[in-house]
């Protein structure tokens, strides 16, 4: 986001205003790596999932010292109706990193998984009970960032079920499919029938893609990897919004940058997977094509993203009030 004030927040000051939505560019890495790999580049994908894993690491020393120094600003955070969704983009970028490293480094793997899903499950109780508890909160408020702690229950089990937590596995999924369901009709209520979102938030109704993307990708882990209907009907969902979205392409390009931008970048990585996943169980050539096409508009959004987001932190553009 630009900073147009004449005076800078100072150096000192700037911690307490790093956001916690800058998680949401370590989950469009993370599922960029997930995605060469389901392409075939295998040693690409881990390249930047090693990438990702370091943004991660950074972020987290940052975040943990401004909940040190500046409690303040996280518990503002906390009760801001759009951020407060934001959250759950640790927990999932910890999940993210378990199906990155579940092959090669399967210890590891193990643990950051329990970590993530103990967090998720914290997260997620912890929202729905500031959601059904919180008067204050108006259908304006609302946005496609709050299928985030959606989404990250459906994460869990793809690298849940491969590692042994089958029953857990299952938890979350069903979690994570309920509230979709309940946020969707919640979100187009909104869409429809009131104010457009904002511009800043214009970016974020590209995640309307990844609950039905990610759910599939999860569903057949946890049915044995067959393609079968409930598969069938949650990959053309996320072609449905797929296409969506890429619809309101020309006017997302004309906003300017903000953080929020990050939202593109996960949901294209999560239909991206799931088109090459869906194209090698159905043998149609067809969706072989979605998926490379896919994966082309992938690597030019994670390009643009990671280009303008360097730019606007050597211009001290972001870690700025709001």
């Amino acid at each position: 986001m630009t900073q147009t004030t004449a005076e800078p927040v100072p150096v000192q000051n700037r911690l307490a205003h790093f956001p916690v939505a800058f998680f949401s560019a370590v989950m469009g890495l993370m599922g960029t790596s997930l995605a060469f790999k389901a392409a075939g580049f295998v040693t690409t994908g881990y390249g930047v999932a090693g990438f990702a894993l370091f943004v991660f690491a950074v972020q987290l020393a940052f975040y943990a010292t401004k909940a040190l120094r500046h409690p303040k600003a996280v518990a503002a955070e906390w009760n801001h109706p759009i951020k407060l969704a934001f959250f759950p983009a640790i927990s999932i970028s910890l999940l993210l990193g378990a199906v990155a490293l579940r092959d090669v480094m399967p210890g590891a793997a193990l643990a950051i998984w329990v970590a993530g899903a103990v967090l998720q499950g914290i997260l997620t109780l912890a929202i729905v009970t500031s959601w059904i508890s919180h008067r204050g909160f108006g259908v304006g408020q609302m946005s496609p960032a709050w299928f985030i702690p959606a989404v990250g229950n459906v994460i869990a089990p793809i690298a849940g079920v491969s590692l042994g937590f089958v029953d857990a596995s299952w938890y979350f999924f069903s979690l994570g499919l309920l509230f979709w369901i309940v946020l969707l009709t919640l979100v187009f209520n909104r869409l429809v029938f009131h104010d457009p979102l904002p511009g800043k938030l214009r970016p974020t109704l590209t995640i309307l893609i990844a609950p039905p993307a990610v759910a599939f990708v999860a569903w057949l882990q946890l049915n044995g990897g067959v393609l079968d209907a409930p598969a069938r009907v949650l990959y053309n969902l996320g072609l449905f919004f797929t296409a969506l979205v890429l619809l309101q392409a020309r006017g997302l390009i004309r906003l300017p940058f903000a953080l929020s931008f990050w939202a593109l970048s996960f949901p294209i990585a999560a239909m991206t997977i799931a088109s090459f996943r869906y194209a090698a169980l159905s043998g149609a050539a067809v969706f072989g094509i979605i998926a490379w096409a896919l994966l082309a508009l992938l690597c030019t959004i994670i390009a643009g993203l990671v280009w303008r987001t360097s730019l606007a932190i050597l211009r001290d553009e972001i870690c700025q009030p709001d």
